[in-house]
């Protein structure tokens, strides 16, 4: 590696926070950039110099690529994030720069658990019985897929408050997600809750609602991930870092 490198690492995870420091830490000679969507004002400090905002299309991410001399893009990215890894992969290909994408493993059913899978957040929306009460963690921009089931009760729950109003009688909680299976668990008894609406996003971070409804016993529609265009992956952040020592020479290939 030399002081030519410019690694740009699109972040949007938990993971990515962890990768930004670790990156800094192991890559001194680097130049590093981090980039966020922009979606939600609430964003982490990652220490590193750090850009806000979409790129504009394939088209936009690759003059960015060329204009800042990247030399290696690191997609951190939430797993639904689907159109900026699409985009990624098509501007790293035209670009001829590798990638690598921090993919965290998806969560898989144990055997106590009661799950049912949709492709789709309307496919899920469709199949919520009627006067079901419904824990929504789908995020701000897929809840208005929800809102037209004004049969059931929703409790959503986001960083953010989401740009169309709720229908009367749901609840809205502007938090991030609890740490504690109790304390989910907790939250389902108060709101009485009979389903559990979630995206299958992996990771440890949003992992207790999952817990929660497990010891209640109640089903958990899961909506299944995106697919997306194959790619270098690593499951976790010495993966990442692995990978990256080995693109930019730091480990013979």
């Amino acid at each position: 590696m030399t002081k030519a490198d410019h690694i740009l690492l699109l972040a949007g995870t938990f993971e990515a926070r962890l990768l930004a420091r670790q990156l800094e830490e192991c890559f001194a000679g680097a130049r590093l950039t981090a980039s966020f969507a922009g979606i939600v004002s609430d964003l982490p400090d990652l220490g590193v110099p750090t850009r806000t905002g979409g790129f504009g299309g394939v088209e936009g991410l690759s003059d960015f690529l060329s204009a800042e001399h990247v030399t290696l893009v690191i997609d951190g990215t939430h797993p639904f994030a689907a159109q900026m890894s699409r985009n990624a992969v098509e501007a790293c290909a035209a670009s001829q720069l590798p990638l690598i994408r921090l993919e965290r493993p998806a969560w898989t059913a144990l055997p106590d658990d009661n799950w049912r899978h949709f492709g789709s957040m309307q496919e899920a929306a469709r199949a919520l019985p009627e006067d079901a009460r419904a824990f929504l963690a789908v995020g701000r921009k897929e809840i208005g897929q929800f809102a037209w089931r004004d049969d059931i009760y929703g409790l959503a729950r986001m960083i953010e408050a989401p740009p169309q109003p709720l229908p009367a009688g749901w609840d809205l909680l502007l938090q991030r997600p609890a740490q504690s299976s109790s304390e989910e668990a907790d939250l389902f008894r108060k709101h009485g809750i009979t389903h559990v609406v979630t995206k299958n996003s992996g990771g440890v971070r949003a992992y207790a609602k999952i817990e929660a409804a497990r010891k209640l016993g109640l089903p958990v529609f899961v909506i299944d991930r995106p697919q997306l265009p194959a790619a270098e992956t690593a499951a976790d952040v010495e993966g990442v870092l692995q990978d990256t020592r080995r693109l930019l020479g730091w480990i013979s290939r």
